[in-house]
């Protein structure tokens, strides 16, 4: 167990929890450009419901004039194999309820955002997801360091939400992909929910980011939430990451309906 419990934020409604969302990353934000040398903040976002959550409240990151958007490079903790503008594909989801609303005039510019080379998803029909995933790790290489002079790529956030069966990113209860320890970006083909192919960050890239949120709301998230914060020894991801990221590093923001009843394993808190 992590000698510390993650941080939970819990909040009466979804706009009450959007607002305060934004003020949280603008906070990371900061903090990480602040570093001497740290002239990028590098954000890794996760699909679903999650982008909502970055523009439900004026007060969230859409409009803040704080958010230095020209200084983000935006990542995909994972992605669908399918064409950008599928409505599966993540990176069509931000790009629909965030990136396109960015104001042209905004007074810190707009993100660098990397997708999936749209280009080999032509033969995935033949199985070539592994390709996918190996182009993306190098996306990483690229922007981060050599692999050969890193172990994994330290994100200063990484954005996610959690599965009624407790998965996150594409990692998911009991797959083999939880024991990745090499690969930064990995390849699953079995999906137990569609679409079958993806790419997703491995389990130690999420858990050594500076920071993690995840984002649970609604009632459907009361059972799987008690699970992972009173039952972490079942092994859900979100549990791992509860666990193995440590403490402070993670943060749950979430609904008063989705925490009711869930007694232990934290103190709920506001901001």
């Amino acid at each position: 167990m992590a000698k510390k419990l993650p941080q939970v934020y819990s909040y009466p409604d979804i706009e009450t929890l959007s607002t305060s969302l934004g003020g949280y990353i603008l906070k990371l934000q900061d903090a990480a450009l602040s570093k001497p040398g740290h002239s990028k903040f590098r954000v890794a976002v996760s699909g679903g419901s999650l982008p909502n959550m970055l523009v439900h409240s004026p007060e969230a990151l859409l409009l803040n004039p704080k958010i230095k958007w020209s200084k983000w490079q935006i990542f995909f903790a994972d992605e669908r194999a399918v064409p950008l503008n599928d409505t599966d594909s993540n990176y069509g989801l931000l790009k629909k309820t965030l990136l396109d609303k960015i104001p042209a005039d905004h007074p810190h510019g707009a993100p660098t955002v990397y997708p999936i080379d749209e280009l080999l998803l032509v033969d995935n029909e033949r199985g070539v997801t592994q390709e996918i995933a190996d182009a993306y790790e190098q996306t990483l290489v690229r922007s981060f360091a050599a692999k050969d002079s890193v172990k994994v790529p330290i994100f200063d956030l990484i954005l996610l939400g959690c599965g009624p069966d407790g998965h996150t990113c594409s990692l998911f209860p009991g797959h083999e992909l939880l024991r990745e320890e090499l690969a930064w970006v990995a390849a699953i083909e079995d999906s137990p929910k569609p679409p079958q192919k993806r790419i997703t960050l491995t389990l130690p890239v999420v858990t050594h980011a500076c920071h993690v949120v995840f984002v649970a709301t609604g009632e459907g998230k009361r059972g799987v939430l008690k699970t992972i914060f009173e039952n972490p020894e079942e092994g859900l991801p979100c549990s791992l990451v509860n666990v193995e990221a440590g403490g402070d590093k993670v943060a749950w923001f979430v609904d008063h309906k989705a925490v009711k009843g869930v007694v232990s394993g934290f103190t709920k808190s506001t901001i």
